[in-house]
């Protein structure tokens, strides 16, 4: 590896406080999100989970726009790193408000969730899809990448501990037996941590790589050409909304419908000559050839799916199963610091053995020790904690990983096309870790009003025990043995990742050599 390509330690810390910060929000939300709606503010579960689930349609559009904002974006500061500074102070306030419970009737009270979780995720999308994508260009070496993503991790799970750890203490401290005050300071508290840790990553980090952009059209008109792809993203997702959360025979014939419909449509797109095509045409034709992010694309659904209902049924399963809510926090701090070692360990382990047969193995192991919670007493605390913090530590690799990878996609798009759209690259990885969160959110409560669990009737409880264990268990051992079943197509191998690095590194020193002779004549 050139060792002008390394990164200072102080640069990867600095660049995992942005993760730390985001984490405020993404872990924050995830974990405790649910049984807020549920049994603080009131709200029933189908309601919540249509929610969660609606909401997600608002990321496809917003995600993929706002990566290609980002990759068109130019200032002194470069193309990401401003919009991680601008879009902190919303993203802070947005985290309060959306734990704040205003004294309204339910119907005030649905219109105010909707609202503040809208902004919540379109400010989280203005901040984390940019911030994704930062890695992509702060060095060109995929092992240094990896080594940045293991940073970034740490860092995401170091933010995880502060608001999965201690929220239900912060909760009782500030709110003195009243949970609405007690979430709402709590939330005040971690948001303005969020800004200084925002402002921290953008001071300490540069951007390196700057790939050429050849579109002669203005961001208004490729805004507007992209609105015209939206349908292909928003339609399949309404068919799977309806169909996820009504589940009958009429919905389920308008999934298929709709995916058969989209197969076509994309099929013909595919066909249309490149010459008639514009620029952001031609990154959506460059995405949908793209087989190893199109592999990642499912991978980071699936696992989002395996990890987020975990998490998303912990606070119940602690407080119901276990009889013991503060025990929650502790559980969560055993988990993030698991994560931490674990996200610190995956680029050795990954030299070792390779990314792709790290993750499947991790996936395979998770599952197992996921499962085995079904037998599981709620007495046998140690062995809840010992099998938790197994299953934490393979799921863990999984984030470091993926990112990493990604960023070898956008590398594999260019050694193949010549173009490299980074910024639309990420987009889609955080847009399809955060539908998969979001579904995962509704599938938790849509499972929990299976089984009749109402937040405001003590007496639902009982009857719903049984989800809570399927949605520690067996349910999420599911999505990750499928994960590791659509990782054993993924192409790029370590010799490949190698040979790309080369001759990029190759073609980029050709063209740094030709602007200066160019400039010189």
């Amino acid at each position: 590896m050139n060792n002008n390509h390394k990164i200072s330690i102080r640069e990867k810390v600095g660049y995992a406080m942005g993760d730390a910060a985001a984490n405020l929000v993404w872990r924050g939300a995830l974990a405790y999100l649910t049984i807020f709606y549920t049994d603080t503010f009131g709200i029933s579960a189908a309601a919540a989970a249509l929610l969660l689930l609606l909401v997600r349609l608002s990321d496809g559009i917003t995600d993929i726009i706002m990566g290609m904002v980002s990759d068109r974006t130019t200032s002194r500061w470069g193309k990401f790193r401003p919009w991680v500074l601008w879009s902190a102070p919303i993203l802070g306030l947005f985290m309060a408000l959306t734990f704040t419970t205003p004294d309204f009737s339910y119907a005030g009270k649905l219109a105010w969730a909707y609202f503040t979780y809208i902004m919540l995720t379109l400010a989280y999308t203005a901040n984390n899809v940019p911030y994704s994508a930062l890695m992509g260009v702060i060095t060109p070496s995929n092992s240094e990448r990896t080594s940045l993503s293991g940073f970034r991790f740490a860092g995401a799970f170091g933010g995880g501990i502060l608001v999965m750890g201690f929220t239900p203490d912060l909760v009782r401290f500030f709110g003195k037996g009243n949970d609405a005050i007690g979430y709402q300071y709590t939330m005040y508290t971690f948001a303005i941590a969020l800004v200084i840790m925002m402002v921290i990553t953008f001071f300490s980090t540069k951007e390196r790589v700057k790939p050429h952009m050849t579109s002669s059209k203005s961001l208004k008109e490729e805004i507007l050409d992209l609105s015209k792809n939206m349908p292909v993203i928003i339609v399949p997702l309404i068919a799977i909304t309806l169909f996820f959360h009504y589940r009958n025979f009429t919905t389920g014939i308008i999934f298929v419908a709709v995916i058969l419909l989209m197969y076509f449509l994309i099929k013909r797109f595919m066909n249309k000559p490149t010459e008639s095509m514009s620029h952001s045409q031609l990154d959506m034709l460059d995405l949908l050839k793209n087989k190893p992010w199109l592999i990642l694309l499912a991978v980071g659904f699936l696992f989002m799916m395996f990890n987020a209902v975990k998490y998303g049924v912990i606070p119940y399963y602690f407080k119901y199963y276990l009889q013991d809510e503060l025990l929650t926090g502790k559980y969560f701090i055993a988990l993030l610091i698991i994560s931490v070692v674990a996200a610190l360990l995956t680029g050795t382990l990954s030299k070792l053995i390779g990314k792709k047969q790290l993750f499947i193995w991790s996936m395979i192991l998770g599952a197992v020790f996921s499962a085995v919670f079904f037998w599981l007493p709620p007495s046998n605390i140690a062995l809840i904690f010992v099998f938790g913090c197994a299953s934490e530590f393979f799921a863990a690799i999984m984030p470091t990983l993926f990112f990493s990878m990604l960023g070898d996609s956008a590398d594999y798009s260019e050694w193949k096309t010549g173009r490299r759209a980074t910024g639309l690259i990420f987009s889609a990885g955080t847009f399809i870790n955060k539908t998969g969160g979001g579904f995962a959110g509704a599938l938790v409560l849509v499972v929990l009003g299976v089984y009749g669990y109402n937040g405001q009737d003590a007496s639902t409880v009982q009857g719903a025990i049984p989800a809570m264990k399927l949605l520690m268990s067996w349910i999420p051992a599911a999505f990750a043995v499928a994960t590791a079943l659509f990782l054993a197509f993924y192409p790029i191998s370590t010799q490949m990742n190698l040979q790309i690095e080369t001759e990029l590194s190759e073609k980029r020193r050709r063209e740094s050599v030709d602007i200066e002779s160019a400039e010189e004549v």
